[in-house]
């Protein structure tokens, strides 16, 4: 690696001055606006989108801090990738409260939730996710292949694809997915886009079992976002579909038990 130069060191400064100061004036805007979340009124539930999207601007002021660092000093900056991890967490956090964390239940279960913020309609909703998963996917690449944070990201991507499902308003997907309604493309695009980040997480959950941890926990979360799949698909009439998800579902589920049960017979020959 070359060495970083005073000249530099300057050069870098300079660059992320600006997005310094707009990171520090987000963190400011972020609590006034808790303070207006909290608060007992109508209003208070789409402030709390306004947080979500807030801190996705500025986990891309962190990013862009990365990007300087490693063009001026050719090094990356954990700092800012961290910070910007940090900033992503909050964002699907604020969200989770909105709209639940649920990964497979009936809408009736978060049903009320979603009606506090009605008048985010299906297009704000879309581009709001839509921003969500790219920040996620650069500040996966940001980190590379081999960083300490890999199996973590499998997390983050499944409370994303949770939040990504809940927040669309099945109540009304009918008439929105009609090719009339202004949200028709929104709509059609949101539910396509939910329905991949589902099989997505259940490959990923399973990918982090077999892989990495070897605990059952990942394992029956990744079927749980298989029943998602097919209950959302059955929700949409997509017949063969769900009955393809169904199928795989057994076969997790089977493979499951097969291994709990080696799991059991290994606690009682060593026990």
């Amino acid at each position: 690696m070359a060495k970083i130069t005073e000249q530099d060191r300057r050069e870098y400064g300079e660059k992320i001055k600006n997005y310094k100061t707009m990171a520090t004036s987000l963190l400011k805007t972020e609590k006034n606006l808790i303070a207006e979340s909290k608060k007992d009124t109508p209003e208070a539930p789409l402030v709390k989108l306004n947080l979500a999207d807030e801190m996705l601007n500025l986990t891309s002021y962190y990013m862009a801090v990365n990007g300087i660092s490693q063009a001026v000093l050719r090094i990356k900056n954990e700092e800012a990738l961290n910070d910007g991890r940090k900033s992503l967490y909050k964002a699907v956090i604020y969200l989770e409260d909105l709209v639940s964390n649920y990964v497979d239940a009936p809408f009736s279960d978060y049903e009320e939730k979603l009606a506090l913020i009605e008048s985010y309609d299906p297009n704000q909703r879309y581009f709001l996710i839509r921003k969500m998963g790219l920040a996620i996917e650069l500040l996966e690449q940001a980190y590379g292949d081999n960083s300490k944070w890999r199996w973590s990201f499998v997390e983050l991507e499944g409370r994303y694809t949770a939040v990504a499902k809940n927040i669309i308003d099945l109540r009304n997907a009918i008439t929105n997915s009609s090719p009339e309604s202004p949200y028709y493309d929104s709509t059609v695009y949101h539910f396509r886009l939910a329905k991949k980040l589902l099989a997505q997480s259940a490959d990923r959950y399973r990918e982090k079992y077999e892989l990495s941890t070897g605990q059952m926990h990942d394992f029956k979360t990744g079927i749980a976002f298989l029943g998602a799949l097919r209950r959302l698909h059955t929700v949409l009439y997509d017949k063969e579909e769900a009955e393809a998800v169904k199928k795989k579902l057994n076969i997790w589920t089977a493979k499951l038990e097969t291994d709990l049960k080696k799991k059991e017979e290994e606690k009682k020959r060593l026990g």
